[in-house]
């Protein structure tokens, strides 16, 4: 017989696969050039935090085609320029686990069969990180979010992050009150959308 918080745990992750439903639709209908001028907002609160700026090295995502993700593509010269090494998400199917490698330049990414652009398999993996750029559907002040389901990034934050810094970037309408975050979720530590920015304090 189940227990309760197995019951509230079964509710919360159904309450997040219909918020997830909804929230891809809400951002699908967002015209394309509403979403890269607020892209262009919260690239540049990025390059004014001094957790990105003052990093070693950064991870951060390549936008997935089709799906009005943040667009920080222009994030990677910017890094570049200052120094700092850039590594890209990269998923092991056969380990169902993700990682971090860093290239030369972003056009060393393909799409390796996940719908968005990954560094080569072989490329040198991060293994520590000045800050982690993380994706989001939705998210609250606390810094918990609904991703796409998959759970890499709440597995793969915590060999990172602390040190390395987790910035979620969202457009400001998927902020919400209250995300139901369940027992493997690992919120992030900064929210900077295209109007503000929330540092998260620590339960």
């Amino acid at each position: 017989m189940e227990t309760d918080d197995q019951i509230e745990t079964v509710l919360r992750v159904r309450a997040k696969k219909e918020l997830r439903k909804r929230a891809r639709g809400l951002r699908s209908a967002v015209p394309r050039d509403a979403i890269l001028s607020r892209s262009s907002r919260i690239l540049d609160a990025l390059c004014a935090l001094p957790e990105i700026m003052e990093a070693a090295s950064v991870a951060m995502f390549y936008p997935i085609e089709g799906r009005n993700e943040v667009h920080l593509v222009d994030l990677d010269p910017r890094l570049r320029e200052r120094g700092i090494r850039v590594a890209y998400p990269s998923i092991d199917p056969d380990a169902g686990t993700m990682t971090f490698r860093f290239v030369d330049t972003p056009d060393a990414l393909e799409e390796r069969g996940y719908g968005f652009r990954e560094p080569d398999p072989a490329a040198e993996e991060a293994l520590t990180l000045g800050a982690v750029v993380v994706p989001c559907l939705q998210i609250d002040p606390r810094g918990y979010r609904i991703g796409y389901g998959a759970g890499y990034y709440d597995r793969t934050l915590p060999r990172f992050c602390p040190p390395a810094h987790a910035i979620a970037v969202a457009f400001d309408f998927q902020l919400v009150s209250e995300v139901p975050e369940t027992p493997h979720d690992v919120p992030v530590h900064l929210v900077v959308t295209d109007t503000r920015q929330i540092r998260v304090t620590p339960p």
